[in-house]
Formats: structure tokens, sequence, C-alpha cells
């Protein structure tokens, strides 16, 4: 079992809720609650299991956050992802994620010590450390702060040569703000080559133009990044990079400055990217470096032509796509969860059942439990991957494993082995990813049927059921313009959405095994995935941690 310190495992009883009730736990992954209309899959699909479920409003069906701040986010136009839901779920409290982890590796210095950090120091004696990002203060994708920082930082660990390559923003802050930004970080620079650092910018562009597309939307945007980037060509060069955006800015705003280069005096690049070099993508927001991260990391890769493809140590700053495993090293860790839910119960007696498809067993597993590996205690434990498809697309084959899924966890409910049977069902997510609508509507009914076989099941043991969803996806299948219409493009062509949402996502209870008078409280109004732990422990018949997010349900005396 885990090693547990000082911790106080033993949970007090619920004063009202007994023990002894087979519960399901249910995550319908990328399953938001947005408007009805043709382009909500949800909506259109057949999904009665989940329809009848909502007939439980307000006492048995309710609406949670799993964006933002709700899951530990740094603003509310974060949009959740399977990691940091999975990790709320379990946690039953909110860690810090992206910003706010590299805010504390920052001022701690634990970033230049940690694994990532050593791996692309090990390219400093003869290489270049590159720095690629967004320049801003807006605090969405990057912080200018947290640049200065890492550049200070890295050259008292031992850079010795340092190349920028920096993209413009106007788009989270204002219009033409770039040029104080160049101005700022072209200061700290020159601060540096006092010290003997050669550190210079080499590359810029307009982040909409230039490197930071997502969603595999326009591969071109991030050719024009890796041109300059790595192969040290543009369209456009310049010996000083204040002059070169400020008469860029001529023909572009700061969104969509075209790409340039800095050169020497003999009109040659000063800072590509080349064999022995490192490179650090400094974003901490995921949806806009992933597509960059793929080009530098994978061996094999047919997106656009690459033309050299440099053998480098390559981090980013965060991991950026945990099921990915994209990039393989980072320079900030996942958040430490300690006490997590399923460590409780399995100190406590209870027996769990977790299974999904291989594309979300680590959600179920791993991030429920804190980015923890294995079992707590593997006598009370069981977890069973039903591997996915693999070398086609999930829109080819939408109903996945939704319904192995659905057989597994009702054959562990049936067998009365174990008190919680966990489950992710992942249709609405990697089917939505593909941007294919009527695909996405096969797979939120497949998702529906394997909701009511486990539902059944529960019923037959006299059980209680806990459904809810990590983040949305399917719930909304276009881009909107601001009065939420649909967009289409320039050739009459709807613009498909294919990333996650800033929606609610349902969360509902029942089952016979419920005790009378349960109901969702009414003042939790903005509870989110973090107070699904607390829920889930009291149905189990125990009162959660006083740390743990409030418990989403209360028991009314009839």
């Amino acid at each position: 079992m885990a090693s547990s310190g000082q911790v106080s495992w033993k949970l007090e009883d619920h004063p009202k809720l007994p023990k002894g009730k087979t519960i399901a736990v249910v995550v319908l992954d990328g399953w938001g609650e947005n408007k009805p209309d043709d382009y909500n899959c949800i909506h259109v699909a057949q999904t009665p299991t989940m329809d009848s479920l909502k007939q439980g409003a307000p006492e048995k069906w309710r609406l949670i956050r799993a964006h933002g701040t709700a899951v530990g986010l740094p603003t509310e136009e974060d949009m959740g992802n399977s990691e940091v839901g999975h990790n709320a779920l379990g946690a039953g409290r909110i860690f810090a994620q992206g910003a706010k982890l590299v805010d504390l590796a920052l001022a701690s210095g634990k970033i230049f010590e940690g694994e990532g950090f050593k791996y692309i120091s090990e390219s400093f004696e003869k290489g270049t450390l590159h720095l690629i990002g967004l320049l801003s203060d807006g605090g969405v994708h990057s912080r200018l702060d947290q640049l200065q920082l890492l550049l200070k930082g890295s050259s008292e660990h031992g850079a010795k040569r340092i190349r920028v390559h920096f993209l413009t923003d106007g788009r989270d802050v204002s219009d033409g703000s770039s040029v104080g930004f160049v101005e700022t970080i072209e200061n700290d620079l020159a601060n540096l080559r006092e010290k003997g650092v050669d550190a210079r910018i080499a590359s810029g562009g307009g982040r909409m133009y230039v490197t930071m597309d997502r969603y595999e939307n326009d591969w071109d945007v991030v050719k024009r990044g890796w041109d300059a980037q790595v192969l040290g060509e543009a369209p456009h060069k310049f010996t000083n990079a204040v002059e070169a955006v400020k008469k860029l800015r001529e023909i572009a705003n700061d969104q969509y400055l075209p790409p340039f280069v800095i050169v020497d005096e003999h009109n040659k690049a000063v800072g590509p990217i080349v064999d022995g070099d490192a490179v650090v993508t400094f974003n901490f927001r995921a949806d806009r470096m992933v597509m960059l991260a793929k080009a530098l990391e994978y061996q094999d890769f047919d997106k656009f032509d690459r033309v050299r493809f440099p053998k480098i140590r390559y981090a980013g700053m965060l991991q950026y796509d945990g099921e990915l495993k994209l990039p393989s090293h980072y320079l900030v860790s996942p958040p430490e969860i300690d006490r997590t839910s399923d460590e409780y119960l399995v100190y406590n007696g209870i027996c769990t059942f977790a299974c999904s498809e291989t594309v979300k067993f680590g959600h179920v597993t791993f991030f429920w439990n804190g980015n923890r590996s294995g079992y707590f205690n593997p006598e009370l434990e069981k977890y069973v991957e039903i591997p996915s498809d693999i070398g086609i697309s999930f829109n080819l084959q939408p109903k996945m494993k939704a319904l192995e899924i659905g057989e597994r966890a009702r054959d562990a409910i049936l067998s009365h082995k174990f008190d919680q049977v966990r489950v992710n069902i992942a249709n609405g997510d990697m089917v939505g990813h593909t941007g294919d609508i009527q695909a996405t509507i096969v797979a939120c009914k497949a998702a529906d049927e394997a909701v009511k076989m486990i539902l059944d099941a529960i019923e037959q043991v006299g059980g209680i059921y806990v459904v809810t969803a990590d983040h949305g996806n399917a719930e909304d299948m276009v881009k909107r313009d601001k009065c939420g219409q649909p967009l289409y493009d320039k050739n009459g062509q709807l613009q498909i959405l294919t990333s996650h949402t800033c929606h609610p996502v349902p969360i509902a209870i029942g089952g016979p095994g419920l005790a009378p008078g349960v109901r969702f409280r009414n003042d939790v109004p903005d509870g989110g995935l973090a107070n699904v732990a607390a829920t889930i422990m009291n149905l189990h018949g125990f009162v959660a941690p006083n740390d743990y997010e409030p418990t989403l349900i209360q028991v009314v005396d009839n």
C-alpha cells in the first residue's frame, strides 16, 4: 500500500447515509451541456438514457463547471481537458494547473532542478538554447515575466548562447503592444550580453499567421514558423527586432505579422535551430503549441516538408497533451496531488473496479489517482484496459469500445465483488475531435447505450449511479460568431469546431440504493468537478475530509 506519512486515512461515517451500496461512476468524455441545435450532436443523437436522467432536475440532475478556475486553470477562458478534469474528479480539491504551476516552479527555482531542464541543459556546453512562444503579458497562453525569469535562470544555469523566437499577440492584449514587449526583451538580452551570454532575438511573426495554429486547422501556419525558426528562412529580414515589428506593422496588425528573421552583417540568419541545440516552447497553454510540438518531436511526420529535422533536445514548458504524452520532456511537472478520493476509499475498505479503453484508460486510473501509476492496494482494486482501435480515425469506428466498456462494467457490478465500478466512455471526445458531425452523433448514441447497460445492472443489484463528464466537446461542433451563430468560410463552408468547450457538464445521481431524501444542494451553485469526490464518498457512507470541496448532495428528512 502507498506510503501514507502522518495522514489520518480513517473516514468518518456519514450520519445519514448507509454503507454497502454498489456505486457506478460513469464519466462521459467530452459531453457538455449546450443549447439544442443541429450542431449539438448530443441533442441530435438518440440518447434516451441520458435524456431520462435530465428529467430528474433539479434534485437528481444538475450542471457543474468543468473549465477554468474550477479545474485549476488560470482564467475562465481556459477550456477544460481530460487530464485536469480527471485530476479534479479524483482529488476532490482544485490544484494549480497551467500558469499557476509555472509561477510556483519559477518562484521556487524548482524548474531549474527538474528532469526537463536537466535534459535540455545537456546542450548548453556546445549548443544554443532556443525559446519559442507568445510574447505577451496577456496571461492566456504565456506571460512576459515568465519568459524573463526563464531567460535569467537559464543563463545562471549554464546557457551560454540563447535565441528567442517570439510571436506577437494583439489578441489577448491590445494591438500595437508588441513593440513595447520586444523592447523589454531586447533590454533583458542586452543585459545578458553584458554578462557574457550570447543572447539575441532570432525570429518573429504574428500568432495567427505564424506557428500558433491549433487542432490541425492550417499546417501552413506552423510551416511558416518552422521555416523561420528552424531553417532561418523568411520573406522578411532585419538586423533589429524592434525595427522589424514597427516596419511590418505598416502592413499587418500584431496578430498577423508576417514571419521574419534577424540577420547579421552578412545577411545570414543569427539563430536557426541546428543539431545539438535545445528548444523550449514557453507557452503554458497547450492548444496552440501541440502542432509545433509534433513537428519538433515526431520522427515520422508528414504534415509539411520540414526540409531539415535537427537532432535537438526539446521540452515544453508543460506537457501539452497527456494522451499523446507530448512533448515527452517538459520543464514543469503536473501538480503533486496527494490524498485522492480513491486512496481514502481503499484505506477504508472500498473495493474498486476501473475500466476504459486505451485512449482514456490513464484518465480513469492515473489522472484520477493524482498522476500516480499503479494500485494503492492490489487486493482491493482491479483496473481493466480495453484496447482502442488503432490505425484508423475514430470517426470511422465511432462506436469505439463503448459497448465493451459497458459490458465489463455490467459484469463487474453483477459480480458483487466491487463497491465502486468506475468507467470512462470516450466517444464524445475522441470522435468529436475529428470534426465529423454525423459520426459524432453515432458516437453519442453508442455512449448512451453503454450508460443504459450500466444503469440496468445497478438496478438489478440495488445500487447507486453517478453519471457525469470531464469537459465539453460533442455538444458544439461549429465555430460561432459573437452572437452564437455558426461561422462560414469565404467559400461558404461551415467552420467545424473540433476542440473542447467551456460549457458546463451534467451530473446525475439515482438508483434503487439511493437513500430517500438525497438530492442536490442548491447552495453550491458554482460547483465543479472537484465537488464530485466528496459526493461519491458520501454515497459510500463516509464524510469527506474537511479540506475537500463541498459535497453536492444533502439528505432532506421526509
